[in-house]
Order: C-alpha cells, then structure tokens, then sequence
C-alpha cells in the first residue's frame, strides 16, 4: 500500500480438502458404480476392481473396462494389494481398453462424473462421511431411474477425430 493508492487485498484459495471418486458404468443398462475413497492410490483402485469383478458381475467371464491411463491403472496395482494368485484371477477377469492421453472425454464414466459434480457435489460438503451417503443417495436414484448416456460420439467422428492415432496404409 501506498499513499494514494487503494489498499489491494489478494484472494487466498483455502483447499478444504478433497476425495477421490472411483466410477464404472454399464452405458446401456443405465447401471453405474460409484466408490468414495479418501485417496486416489493403486490400493484403492485395486479394491475398486476387486469389487466390480465379485459383487457386481460376479458371474461375467469377462468384463471390459474403458479408463484413462491414470498410472495406478495397472497390473502392478493388484499385485501389490493381493496375493499373487487373487491379482492374477483379478487381471484375467479383465479387458483393460485405455483412453488416449487427453481423451478422457472418450471415458463414458467421466461423463457419468460431470452429471456427479452438477447434481451432487456442486457445493462444498464437509465430511467424508456425508460425501459418501450424498454420493450413495444419487448413484441409487440414477440407477433406479436407469439413466443412459447419451453418447453421440460415431466411429466417423472417431476416424476424423484420432486420425493420428489409426494406422494408414499410405504412411
């Protein structure tokens, strides 16, 4: 401050703190899973996958999972959080499709998080535990409803789109 000049006061973000969000999604039968977890470790992404496989689709042979290229999705995540004959049933049980770098708006569940964040956590919550039961409250009334996404996105647009990402045969 300065004579004659106003006195200047610079805004301070404070971080409340956060959470994490794990979601899967079945698109077509308007199912989604959510999980809060405090933290976002390869622990917790393996205990995510973990239920998906044996409380969601305990009887699938297969499931297949689009997710972005986050670095605690992998192989390595389940093998240190289980024992190696539980991660590599776990890993079998899976068809792991990663998004581009850049293209998490390719990952239905990201969309599936945008519709999370404007219905649901648009406000500051300020405990762990009633994120979880606010989180909970919706995840059960989209699913009761069997609420799809809308998704738009055609392989035409996917061919122009990622162009460089398909091979040519003129390269």
């Amino acid at each position: 401050m300065k004579p004659g000049q106003e006195a200047r006061v610079d805004y301070e973000y404070i971080r409340n703190g956060v959470v994490n969000i794990f979601m899967a999604n079945e698109p077509l039968k308007g199912k989604r899973f959510v999980e809060v977890t405090e933290f976002k470790t390869k622990k917790e992404w393996a205990m995510f996958i973990k239920e998906i496989a044996d409380k969601h689709y305990p009887k699938a042979n297969r499931i297949t999972l689009v997710m972005d290229n986050y670095n605690t999705h992998g192989a390595s995540a389940l093998y240190e959080t289980f024992r190696p004959e539980e991660a590599k049933r776990l890993w079998d049980r899976f068809e792991f499709v990663y998004t581009p770098k850049h293209g998490s708006w390719l990952n239905m569940a990201e969309i599936e998080l945008h519709v999370l964040n404007g219905q649901c956590l648009n406000r500051h919550i300020p405990a762990m535990d009633k994120i979880k039961e606010e989180v909970a409250a919706w995840e059960s009334n989209r699913n009761n409803k069997k609420c799809k996404i809308n998704w738009q996105f055609t392989n035409k647009q996917a061919r122009v789109k990622l162009k460089k990402l398909y091979p040519s045969i003129y390269d």
